[in-house]
Protein backbone atom coordinates (compact mmCIF):
# COMPACT_ATOMS: atom_id res chain seq x y z
CA UNK A 1 0.00 0.00 0.00
CA UNK A 2 1.49 3.28 -1.32
CA UNK A 3 1.15 6.56 1.46
CA UNK A 4 -0.93 8.81 -0.56
CA UNK A 5 -1.70 11.45 2.25
CA UNK A 6 -0.02 11.75 6.14
CA UNK A 7 -2.54 12.31 8.33
CA UNK A 8 -0.75 11.82 11.57
CA UNK A 9 2.29 9.32 13.09
CA UNK A 10 -0.45 6.73 13.50
CA UNK A 11 -2.77 7.44 10.35
CA UNK A 12 -2.37 7.92 6.79
CA UNK A 13 -4.70 7.80 3.22
CA UNK A 14 -3.43 4.68 1.27
CA UNK A 15 -3.58 3.77 -2.35
CA UNK A 16 -4.44 -0.36 -2.55
CA UNK A 17 -3.28 -2.04 -5.17
CA UNK A 18 -6.76 -1.34 -7.30
CA UNK A 19 -5.88 2.53 -6.71
CA UNK A 20 -8.94 3.20 -4.29
CA UNK A 21 -8.24 5.48 -1.38
CA UNK A 22 -8.37 3.66 2.42
CA UNK A 23 -7.45 5.00 5.80
CA UNK A 24 -5.18 2.66 7.58
CA UNK A 25 -4.37 2.64 11.39
CA UNK A 26 -1.50 1.34 13.31
CA UNK A 27 0.84 3.03 16.13
CA UNK A 28 3.84 4.81 14.54
CA UNK A 29 3.26 3.49 11.26
CA UNK A 30 3.96 7.19 9.10
CA UNK A 31 7.22 7.16 11.32
CA UNK A 32 9.94 8.47 9.50
CA UNK A 33 7.91 7.86 6.53
CA UNK A 34 6.95 10.19 3.39
CA UNK A 35 3.94 10.44 0.83
CA UNK A 36 4.71 7.47 -2.28
CA UNK A 37 6.02 5.36 0.60
CA UNK A 38 5.06 1.48 0.97
CA UNK A 39 3.27 0.70 4.44
CA UNK A 40 3.62 -2.92 4.97
CA UNK A 41 0.28 -4.78 5.39
CA UNK A 42 1.33 -6.42 8.79
CA UNK A 43 1.75 -3.10 10.54
CA UNK A 44 -1.67 -2.03 10.08
CA UNK A 45 -4.52 -2.61 13.05
CA UNK A 46 -7.14 -0.87 10.97
CA UNK A 47 -8.46 0.08 7.44
CA UNK A 48 -11.62 2.03 6.98
CA UNK A 49 -12.87 2.06 3.47
CA UNK A 50 -15.43 4.92 3.77
CA UNK A 51 -17.50 5.17 0.28
CA UNK A 52 -18.71 8.62 0.05
CA UNK A 53 -16.08 10.79 -0.29
CA UNK A 54 -17.26 13.81 1.56
CA UNK A 55 -17.27 11.13 4.54
CA UNK A 56 -14.24 9.96 4.14
CA UNK A 57 -13.11 13.98 3.87
CA UNK A 58 -14.82 14.62 6.91
CA UNK A 59 -13.03 11.62 8.93
CA UNK A 60 -9.49 12.40 7.27
CA UNK A 61 -10.33 15.92 9.01
CA UNK A 62 -11.62 14.52 12.35
CA UNK A 63 -8.99 11.99 13.12
CA UNK A 64 -5.70 14.49 12.73
CA UNK A 65 -6.86 15.61 16.10
CA UNK A 66 -7.73 12.42 17.91
CA UNK A 67 -5.36 10.14 20.10
CA UNK A 68 -5.18 6.73 18.70
CA UNK A 69 -6.80 5.42 21.35
CA UNK A 70 -9.72 7.15 21.09
CA UNK A 71 -9.96 6.32 17.63
CA UNK A 72 -9.79 2.60 18.79
CA UNK A 73 -11.96 3.12 21.17
CA UNK A 74 -14.65 4.04 18.60
CA UNK A 75 -13.96 1.41 15.95
CA UNK A 76 -14.14 -1.00 18.59
CA UNK A 77 -18.02 0.00 19.61
CA UNK A 78 -18.95 0.50 16.00
CA UNK A 79 -17.88 -2.97 15.37
CA UNK A 80 -19.49 -4.34 18.47
CA UNK A 81 -22.86 -2.73 17.39
CA UNK A 82 -22.84 -3.85 13.91
CA UNK A 83 -22.30 -7.46 15.35
CA UNK A 84 -25.15 -7.28 18.01
CA UNK A 85 -27.20 -5.16 16.17
CA UNK A 86 -27.00 -7.23 12.60
CA UNK A 87 -27.58 -3.96 10.66
CA UNK A 88 -25.94 -1.47 8.25
CA UNK A 89 -24.82 1.36 9.63
CA UNK A 90 -24.64 4.73 7.78
CA UNK A 91 -20.81 5.77 7.21
CA UNK A 92 -21.62 8.89 9.43
CA UNK A 93 -20.89 6.88 12.42
CA UNK A 94 -16.99 6.91 12.21
CA UNK A 95 -17.39 10.91 12.66
CA UNK A 96 -20.50 10.88 14.73
CA UNK A 97 -19.32 8.11 17.41
CA UNK A 98 -15.41 8.30 17.51
CA UNK A 99 -15.93 12.44 17.67
CA UNK A 100 -18.32 11.86 20.74
CA UNK A 101 -16.31 9.53 22.56
CA UNK A 102 -13.56 11.88 22.24
CA UNK A 103 -15.13 14.83 23.35
CA UNK A 104 -16.91 13.05 26.21
CA UNK A 105 -13.80 11.90 27.67
CA UNK A 106 -12.11 14.79 27.39
CA UNK A 107 -15.45 16.83 28.90
CA UNK A 108 -15.56 14.31 31.77
CA UNK A 109 -11.93 15.25 32.48
CA UNK A 110 -12.23 18.85 32.17
CA UNK A 111 -15.32 18.28 35.09
CA UNK A 112 -17.61 18.82 32.79
CA UNK A 113 -20.98 16.31 32.62
CA UNK A 114 -23.68 16.74 30.19
CA UNK A 115 -27.56 15.89 31.28
CA UNK A 116 -29.27 13.39 29.00
CA UNK A 117 -32.85 14.76 29.28
CA UNK A 118 -33.77 12.18 26.99
CA UNK A 119 -32.44 9.22 28.78
CA UNK A 120 -35.29 7.48 30.38
CA UNK A 121 -37.06 7.22 26.84
CA UNK A 122 -33.74 6.17 24.95
CA UNK A 123 -33.54 2.94 27.45
CA UNK A 124 -37.33 2.55 26.33
CA UNK A 125 -37.09 3.17 22.65
CA UNK A 126 -33.40 2.17 21.58
CA UNK A 127 -32.53 -0.95 23.82
CA UNK A 128 -30.31 -2.72 22.19
CA UNK A 129 -28.27 0.87 21.49
CA UNK A 130 -28.43 1.57 25.15
CA UNK A 131 -27.22 -1.77 25.95
CA UNK A 132 -23.87 -1.27 23.76
CA UNK A 133 -23.79 2.12 25.33
CA UNK A 134 -23.33 0.59 28.86
CA UNK A 135 -20.92 -1.77 26.98
CA UNK A 136 -19.30 0.85 25.38
CA UNK A 137 -19.02 3.15 28.68
CA UNK A 138 -17.32 -0.42 30.19
CA UNK A 139 -15.02 -0.47 27.54
CA UNK A 140 -14.25 3.16 28.19
CA UNK A 141 -13.52 2.86 31.98
CA UNK A 142 -11.11 -0.12 31.16
CA UNK A 143 -9.38 1.28 28.38
CA UNK A 144 -9.02 4.91 29.88
CA UNK A 145 -10.18 4.94 33.63
CA UNK A 146 -12.35 7.41 33.14
CA UNK A 147 -15.96 6.68 34.72
CA UNK A 148 -18.40 8.25 32.14
CA UNK A 149 -22.17 8.55 33.87
CA UNK A 150 -25.25 6.28 31.79
CA UNK A 151 -25.89 9.43 30.52
CA UNK A 152 -23.38 9.07 27.70
CA UNK A 153 -24.56 5.47 27.42
CA UNK A 154 -27.76 7.32 26.01
CA UNK A 155 -26.15 9.46 23.55
CA UNK A 156 -24.04 6.68 22.14
CA UNK A 157 -27.44 4.85 21.53
CA UNK A 158 -28.78 7.76 20.17
CA UNK A 159 -25.48 8.10 17.34
CA UNK A 160 -26.22 4.18 16.53
CA UNK A 161 -30.15 4.40 16.13
CA UNK A 162 -29.35 8.08 14.09
CA UNK A 163 -26.99 5.50 12.01
CA UNK A 164 -29.40 3.14 11.35
CA UNK A 165 -31.66 5.75 10.21
CA UNK A 166 -29.66 6.91 7.05
CA UNK A 167 -29.49 10.38 9.47
CA UNK A 168 -26.76 12.87 9.44
CA UNK A 169 -28.01 15.32 11.68
CA UNK A 170 -27.80 14.16 15.54
CA UNK A 171 -30.33 16.98 16.56
CA UNK A 172 -33.23 14.94 14.58
CA UNK A 173 -32.81 11.92 16.86
CA UNK A 174 -33.65 14.03 19.64
CA UNK A 175 -36.70 15.55 18.57
CA UNK A 176 -37.85 11.52 17.07
CA UNK A 177 -36.73 10.60 20.05
CA UNK A 178 -39.48 13.17 21.95
CA UNK A 179 -42.09 12.49 19.19
CA UNK A 180 -42.10 9.09 20.12
CA UNK A 181 -42.44 9.84 23.59
CA UNK A 182 -45.46 12.27 23.35
CA UNK A 183 -47.43 9.47 20.96
CA UNK A 184 -46.69 6.48 23.36
CA UNK A 185 -48.00 9.03 26.55
CA UNK A 186 -51.03 9.55 24.84
CA UNK A 187 -51.78 6.38 23.98
CA UNK A 188 -51.15 5.18 27.69
CA UNK A 189 -53.18 7.76 29.18
CA UNK A 190 -56.38 7.57 26.67
CA UNK A 191 -56.25 3.66 27.21
CA UNK A 192 -54.98 3.95 31.27
CA UNK A 193 -52.28 1.23 30.85
CA UNK A 194 -48.75 0.11 30.77
CA UNK A 195 -47.08 -1.29 28.05
CA UNK A 196 -45.01 -4.82 28.52
CA UNK A 197 -41.85 -3.71 26.94
CA UNK A 198 -40.61 -6.44 26.02
CA UNK A 199 -43.51 -7.77 23.95
CA UNK A 200 -43.08 -8.10 20.61
CA UNK A 201 -46.40 -6.09 19.32
CA UNK A 202 -45.03 -3.04 21.70
CA UNK A 203 -41.43 -3.36 19.69
CA UNK A 204 -43.18 -3.64 16.38
CA UNK A 205 -45.04 -0.17 17.34
CA UNK A 206 -42.03 1.66 18.38
CA UNK A 207 -40.57 0.77 15.46
CA UNK A 208 -43.55 2.27 13.48
CA UNK A 209 -43.70 5.25 15.49
CA UNK A 210 -39.81 5.97 14.80
CA UNK A 211 -40.00 5.81 11.21
CA UNK A 212 -43.52 7.94 11.68
CA UNK A 213 -41.75 10.35 13.56
CA UNK A 214 -38.72 10.80 11.44
CA UNK A 215 -41.53 11.39 8.54
CA UNK A 216 -42.95 14.29 10.52
CA UNK A 217 -39.02 16.01 11.50
CA UNK A 218 -38.41 15.41 7.71
CA UNK A 219 -41.83 16.95 7.24
CA UNK A 220 -42.67 14.20 4.79
CA UNK A 221 -46.39 12.85 4.38
CA UNK A 222 -46.43 9.20 3.72
CA UNK A 223 -48.73 7.93 0.95
CA UNK A 224 -49.22 4.65 -0.84
CA UNK A 225 -51.84 3.34 -3.07
CA UNK A 226 -55.66 4.94 -2.72
CA UNK A 227 -56.78 2.95 0.22
CA UNK A 228 -59.78 4.85 1.37
CA UNK A 229 -61.86 1.00 1.47
CA UNK A 230 -59.58 0.05 3.80
CA UNK A 231 -59.41 3.29 5.89
CA UNK A 232 -62.80 3.11 6.75
CA UNK A 233 -62.94 -0.69 7.23
CA UNK A 234 -60.34 0.04 9.58
CA UNK A 235 -61.79 2.58 11.20
CA UNK A 236 -65.07 0.90 11.73
CA UNK A 237 -63.49 -2.43 13.33
CA UNK A 238 -61.27 -0.46 15.46
CA UNK A 239 -63.09 2.85 16.98
CA UNK A 240 -61.61 2.64 20.13
CA UNK A 241 -58.03 2.73 18.28
CA UNK A 242 -59.19 5.54 16.00
CA UNK A 243 -60.35 7.43 18.27
CA UNK A 244 -56.67 7.29 20.00
CA UNK A 245 -55.44 8.17 16.27
CA UNK A 246 -57.37 11.19 16.23
CA UNK A 247 -56.24 12.65 19.36
CA UNK A 248 -52.89 12.05 18.31
CA UNK A 249 -53.52 13.98 15.01
CA UNK A 250 -55.04 16.62 16.75
CA UNK A 251 -52.05 16.91 18.94
CA UNK A 252 -49.50 16.54 15.92
CA UNK A 253 -51.40 18.87 14.26
CA UNK A 254 -51.48 21.78 17.23
CA UNK A 255 -47.55 21.62 18.27
CA UNK A 256 -46.10 20.67 14.92
CA UNK A 257 -48.64 21.77 12.02
CA UNK A 258 -48.51 18.19 10.47
CA UNK A 259 -51.53 16.78 8.65
CA UNK A 260 -51.62 12.63 8.98
CA UNK A 261 -52.34 11.26 5.81
CA UNK A 262 -55.13 8.55 5.47
CA UNK A 263 -52.64 5.94 4.92
CA UNK A 264 -50.53 7.00 8.07
CA UNK A 265 -54.09 7.28 10.32
CA UNK A 266 -54.59 3.44 9.27
CA UNK A 267 -51.63 2.08 9.86
CA UNK A 268 -51.19 3.80 13.57
CA UNK A 269 -54.87 2.53 14.54
CA UNK A 270 -53.88 -1.37 13.58
CA UNK A 271 -50.75 -1.01 15.62
CA UNK A 272 -52.49 0.56 18.20
CA UNK A 273 -55.13 -2.06 18.45
CA UNK A 274 -52.77 -4.93 18.84
CA UNK A 275 -50.46 -3.63 21.37
CA UNK A 276 -53.53 -2.16 23.69
CA UNK A 277 -55.00 -5.69 23.06
CA UNK A 278 -51.86 -7.56 23.75
CA UNK A 279 -51.62 -5.75 26.80
CA UNK A 280 -55.04 -6.16 28.07
CA UNK A 281 -54.83 -9.66 27.93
Amino acid sequence: MKIFKILNNNVAVVLDEKGEEKIVMGRGICFKKKTGEEILPEVVDKTFSLAEGEVSSKFQALIQDIPLEHMELGEEIIAEARRRLGKKLNDMIYISLIDHVHTSIIRFLDGVTVKNVLLWDIRRFYRDEFQIGLWALERIRETCKVELPEDEAGFIALHLANAQMDQEIMHNMYEITRIMQEVVNIVKYYFQLTFDEDDVYYYRFITHLKFFAKRLVEQKIYTEDDNDDLWEVIRGKYPKAFGCVEKIMQFIQKKYEYGLSKEEQLYLTIHIERVVNKTKQ
